[in-house]
């Protein structure tokens, strides 16, 4: 007891220190992004980059920055990333030596980019981290009296032709020494064993993790994962594995199919014959319905983890179904170019979900977005933008409440006004520094002609025609789709994944329905395209076998995506996707008759 008093009086004071600094930082919004600007422009004066747009960096200021600095896609940056790449070892965009890249998510806009990152912003993400804990202990207290449950993965890593790794920023991150050698904080206490984290066999790692979590179930607190569909691939996975794990527990042994010694002798040290336990959770798995399996096994869970924002809200039911209710918790904002922020009201709605952006992470711009009618107007263009738009850019403290505006950053890693994709939505601020909401990737769409369908747009389309099933005791698992032009004129054709609970079979005017019911949901260009137009065939909806959409993760796995960052799209263009997908297909379903429309948007219409 001696021993606990003063972790505690640390643990405290850690707190409050990271707590105070998120207001210190917060309140001086302007003047912290004032000073972050300046430094990453003094530090990289003389940096090819800079010099190229004639920019001292040494005497300039936000002003002269915004005057002659481009605003900039990743094909604009992509030549001197070759070059880095390759083996470029000058100062091109930063005067530190560019550490390592990081690979963006395979499934974002359908291609992996390679972001420069440096040494010293482990040390960024690594205090982005350290603020998590004490914000959520503000509304969950006693967190520091057990363990978090987490199911983190690292992928394999390439090299570059100039010999720098290639890898996602997670396992960069779980790699580094600020994970793997972090002093015990009883906020960062969690039931996987670091070298169940780090085993590079997916299969091995999910199985020892769910086995130490699984023994450890009455010190588990909270629980969860990075996006919210891979916590429900762990639960899955329990579903499939549970007798194997649980003949393990019993015997206090590890299935022979988990061979990494360094996997075994870690679980090893925790786990011991336990013949209640692994008889409790027989009974539960073996139990006809498996609602609420989450509190029912780790009975002590107060919350759940995992991005539930953006597409991934289409998991909320099948979380909530599996987490009996718990609230599910979204803590932070983060991307391969930048970790840009935490949520302060993690108890919050997933629906109201807003991040605030912390000021010294990077310097943060802000495009302003036209939405109408869940279109994207101002931001479809993939180039660098004309001056008279680089002046439109508002700084961090000068966005608008309601507005929404896309993200540009300035890091200290080399990326100077680059345009992350992201759609933001200002809810509130934080003292001086503004909230968001995440609204969408960009670039996520559908189009056949002139129509242009969002993210979002599909997203809200989809969950309306998916409403259709519920009478039946059908949900929903997993969707995507793509435009086929194969055939003029081309149509939408989505692929569906839906689980059938009851015993009702489903008519197939129900799933023309939803397609129906998908075509009413979309913009007046969409629904003009089908009326009047005749430039867009009817949508079609493809059901497929169940796992199907597992498949599709596997293929996207084999193809080096990161099982951290890794989410099923939204929209497919690559054909060997779509042919795995159409295998798959057991049944199909035609619109029967066109939506509604009536004239009055003609400017939506007209191809940009």
């Amino acid at each position: 007891m001696p021993e606990e008093a003063p972790m505690k009086n640390l643990v405290c004071e850690k707190s409050r220190k990271a707590l105070q600094f998120i207001e210190d930082v917060t309140r001086n919004a302007d003047e912290v992004q004032r000073k972050v600007l300046a430094e990453i422009l003094s530090r990289n004066a003389n940096v090819e980059y800079l010099q190229r747009y004639g920019l001292n960096g040494n005497k300039a200021d936000r002003e002269a920055f915004k005057k002659v600095m481009p605003v900039v896609s990743y094909e604009d940056l992509k030549p001197d990333i070759d070059r880095i790449a390759n083996g470029d070892t000058s100062q091109i965009i930063c005067s530190q030596p560019i550490s390592e890249f990081l690979t963006s998510s395979g499934t974002s806009a359908g291609e992996r980019k390679l972001m420069p990152t440096i040494e010293e912003e482990l040390g960024r993400r690594s205090l982005l981290y350290s603020l998590l804990m004490p914000v959520m202990n503000q509304f969950v207290p006693g967190l520091d009296r057990g363990k978090g449950m987490y199911f983190l993965f690292i992928k394999s890593e390439t090299k570059t032709p100039g010999g720098l790794l290639a890898r996602p920023v997670l396992t960069s991150y779980y790699k580094s020494s600020y994970f793997r050698d972090r002093p015990y904080d009883p906020y960062t206490n969690y039931t996987s064993p670091n070298e169940t984290i780090l085993c590079q066999d997916s299969y091995q790692s999910m199985y020892s993790q769910l086995l130490c979590g699984l023994y450890q179930n009455y010190d588990v607190l909270r629980v969860g994962a990075v996006f919210a569909s891979g916590f429900i691939r762990a639960i899955k996975f329990l579903e499939k594995h549970w007798i194997l794990l649980c003949n393990d527990i019993r015997n206090g042994t590890i299935d022979p199919k988990i061979s990494d010694p360094s996997v075994r002798e870690a679980v090893l040290k925790i786990l011991k014959p336990n013949q209640k336990l692994a008889d409790f959770i027989e009974a539960e798995c073996t139990r006809e319905s498996w609602k609420g399996i989450i509190t029912r096994l780790w009975p002590n869970t107060k919350y759940i983890d995992v991005i539930v924002t953006g597409t991934m809200s289409q998991y909320i039911p099948t979380l909530d179904y599996y987490c009996d209710g718990l609230p599910l918790v979204c803590t932070m904002y983060a991307s391969s170019e930048c970790y840009f922020g935490l949520n302060l009201n993690p108890l919050s709605k997933p629906s109201e979900v807003s991040y605030t952006l912390i000021p010294t992470m990077a310097y943060f711009e802000f495009l302003p977005v036209n939405r109408k009618n869940g279109l994207i107007n101002s931001i479809t263009a993939p180039t660098s933008l004309d001056q008279k738009k680089d002046q439109e850019l508002v700084d961090l403290v000068d966005v608008k409440l309601g507005e929404e505006y896309e993200l540009v950053v300035t890091t200290y890693a080399g990326l100077y006004r680059y345009r992350v994709g992201d759609i933001l939505r200002v809810a509130g601020f934080k003292n001086k520094a503004p909230q968001f909401n995440f609204v969408c990737r960009k670039n996520v769409v559908l189009s056949i002609d002139s129509d242009k369908t969002d993210e979002v747009e599909l997203q809200n389309a989809v969950q309306n025609a998916a409403n259709h099933l519920l009478p039946f005791g059908a949900s929903l698992t997993e969707y995507t789709s793509y435009a086929d032009t194969s055939k003029i004129p081309g149509h939408y054709v989505l692929f569906w994944e839906i689980c059938l609970s009851g015993t009702t079979p489903i008519p197939p005017s129900v799933f023309e329905d939803c397609c129906l019911a998908i075509e009413e949901s979309l913009n007046s260009v969409y629904r003009q395209g089908r009326v009047s137009d005749k430039s867009i065939g009817p949508l079609e909806i493809r059901i497929t076998e169940r796992g199907a959409f597992d498949k599709l993760m596997d293929f996207a796995l084999s193809q080096g995506a990161s099982i951290n960052q890794y989410k099923a799209p939204r929209c497919v263009k690559y054909a060997p996707i779509i042919e795995l997908l159409n295998s798959r297909v057991v049944s199909n379903y035609i619109s029967p008759k066109c939506p509604k429309w009536v004239p009055g948007h003609k400017q939506w219409c007209t191809p940009n």
